[in-house]
């Protein structure tokens, strides 16, 4: 009985431990978009949803149209999968227990493949309750696969049409060391 209790014991301790360690990045980060200082990786996010996009007339041209980007809207995972927030306009990233950041970008870069979209450092603040994002002050946007404005389709009849295309992304939380 004795044993179990330590082995069972012992087991939790590992897992415990185990969930500690500081994530590893899965891609190399272009230096542009490092972290401050005072920051460091504390979780890797992954996102999957869509850029939105609506059709509209150019401001500084007549009879010119452009794709617009709206907002992003997409769920977020942790790495075993769960869903544990939302990202959508602001842009906004909302865990499933309230808290809530809203981010700016600070600089981007064209991302590694030629049909998605950039890459970017944000620095962001808590807007929400406390809670698992309450703590986030940057986010690397990664890995990001799709997501680009459609290259056509966009013209005077079809002004004010969206189109929601899908992407994917990995968003780095950065905390204070």
């Amino acid at each position: 009985m004795y044993r179990k209790f330590i082995a069972s014991s012992l087991t939790l301790f590992v897992a415990a431990c185990a969930s500690l360690q500081k994530p590893t990045p899965t891609v190399k980060v272009p230096d542009k978009l490092n972290p401050r200082p005072n920051e460091s990786l504390a979780v890797i996010v992954p996102a999957k949803g869509v850029q939105i996009y609506e059709c509209r007339a150019k401001k500084d041209q007549a009879s010119a149209y452009e794709w617009a980007f709206v907002a992003p809207e997409a769920d977020l995972f942790d790495t075993g999968g769960r869903k544990i927030g939302k990202h959508y306009g602001g842009p906004h990233w909302e865990s499933t227990d309230g808290s809530k950041i809203v981010g700016a970008v600070k600089e981007r870069t064209d991302a590694t493949q030629a049909d998605a979209i950039p890459w970017l450092l944000l620095i962001t603040k808590s807007v929400g309750s406390q809670g698992s994002f309450s703590k986030i002050t940057g986010i690397q946007r990664v890995n990001t696969v799709g997501g680009v404005a459609p290259t056509t389709g966009c013209s005077q009849s079809t002004v004010g049409t969206t189109a929601r295309i899908p992407y994917t992304a990995d968003y780095y939380f950065l905390t204070e060391k």
